[in-house]
């Protein structure tokens, strides 16, 4: 089959676009970003080819998909259309490709991503595995029995895929732009998503997820003992975190891992239930998960002199809170920064509140102004960053062109945190860092 891939260089395209070229298809892909993505790692390394300019031919056998970020008027769509091509939404693409296989559908408001990669870590060194992950990261080999997928419920794009294990990390109000009916309509949605697999594996702490009764057999774990599989004898140092996991009361053994945060242990724990569901033995576990690097865009680090530089894509409230409290867990006797740009009005004006008291926690904030590529200034006019940060003691805007002001913080962690361009301003600032 042929794809052609418009918005190619986002994180969810540009992961579907590498994992079609390993299942044997040909791909190529439309783009209006110019400036070099951290997803286009895997686009280069498969040679998939990226255009900007709209002029190219296509072959009339082309599937065209595309990211939700472009709208029906996009130019690029409106030319497809006119070429009689045939159009298949996004995740109606990932849908086919989970029914072709036995698929965990990691799913959550946060922790999807890790959570992902650890499953997909153990298992591919083990039994192997296709994986499909947000943050860029794909492998596909037609061989391989089990896909593990992260599961977006952003314009309930999950529902569309056909998981034999369902990953439920946590849920919280998000993406409302896409759920009118708050978080009663968000908890049915993955109630829904829970109900298409045959096992469900989910967060028991979470008070939401506690509040779906499932239909179909449920793990749940956490810190509480009212769960099923439970850490205890945690330890969180600078170097990592530590505990041991007891399954049904009964110690499973004891786990080191490389990461920080709490959170980080509950996303270790999904992944330690899902691999001894496959029947991978504990030390393998214990060994892959020790190993375990990490997520691109999760808490990735660069040191300059006595200077941290934290890249993270946190982006709601909760992500926030625990990127800055790895960053005290990993360096206590640092200043912390935060360094966080809004994307999307909805969103903001929606978890105003909840904005303004995890960015009270770090010891210098900066807020840049809004980005947003699906809404508008117009549709939220009294939406601004300026309503979080005259809310936050001593907070101030920062921009590319205003970076330099970045370089007072000395002894410091600077977590540039956003799911959308702030690599902008953390580039240009890394760059004078470096000369210093």
């Amino acid at each position: 089959m042929k794809y052609y891939c418009i918005g190619i260089k986002g994180a969810g395209m540009s992961t579907l676009a590498g994992l079609l070229y390993d299942l044997g298809d040909e791909v190529s892909g439309y783009d209006d970003a110019r400036g070099h993505k951290f997803t286009e790692e895997g686009l280069e390394k498969r040679g998939i080819k990226i255009y900007y300019d709209r002029d190219q031919d296509i072959d009339k056998d082309t599937i065209v998909t595309y990211s939700k970020a472009f709208k029906s008027d996009h130019p690029e769509l409106v030319r497809v259309r006119e070429l009689g091509l045939k159009i298949k939404e996004y995740n109606q693409v990932v849908g086919d490709i989970t029914k072709r296989f036995n698929t965990v559908g990691v799913s959550g408001t946060h922790g999807k991503t890790t959570t992902s990669l650890l499953i997909s870590n153990i298992i591919d060194n083990t039994l192997g595995c296709n994986y499909f992950v947000g943050d860029g990261t794909s492998h596909a080999d037609s061989k391989n029995d089990i896909f593990v997928i992260e599961s977006d419920e952003y314009n309930k794009h999950f529902l569309a895929y056909q998981p034999s294990i369902a990953v439920i990390t946590n849920i919280e109000l998000d993406h409302v732009e896409c759920y009118p009916g708050g978080i009663a309509e968000i908890r049915d949605t993955f109630k829904e998503f829970g109900n298409k697999s045959n096992l469900v594996v989910a967060c028991g702490d979470d008070e939401n997820i506690r509040k779906i009764k499932f239909d179909k057999e449920v793990i749940y774990y956490g810190f509480n003992d009212n769960n099923d599989v439970v850490c205890k004898n945690v330890k969180l140092t600078s170097e990592g975190s530590s505990f041991d996991c007891y399954i049904k009361g009964k110690l499973f053994g004891h786990f080191d891992l490389p990461l920080f945060g709490r959170h980080m242990i509950l996303n270790a724990l999904a992944a330690i239930i899902v691999c001894d569901h496959y029947g991978i033995s504990k030390d393998d576990i214990i060994k892959y998960m020790k190993e375990f690097k990490g997520a691109k865009r999760r808490f990735k680090e660069y040191v300059y002199g006595n200077v941290v530089v934290i890249d993270d894509y946190a982006h709601h409230p909760t992500e926030i809170k625990v990127t800055i409290e790895s960053a005290r867990q990993k360096y206590p006797d640092k200043e912390i920064v935060a360094i966080f740009l809004p994307n999307t009005y909805s969103r903001t004006e929606a978890l105003k509140d909840e904005f303004i008291e995890v960015l009270k926690e770090a010891d210098k904030a900066y807020v840049m102004d809004i980005h947003c590529d699906r809404e508008t200034q117009e549709e939220y006019p009294n939406v601004s960053s300026e309503m979080l940060r005259k809310e936050i003691p001593n907070a101030e805007n920062v921009s590319v062109d205003t970076v330099e002001k970045l370089l007072i913080h000395k002894n410091s962690v600077l977590c540039f945190m956003s799911c959308t361009n702030i690599y902008e301003i953390e580039d240009k600032y890394k760059e004078l860092i470096a000369k210093e």
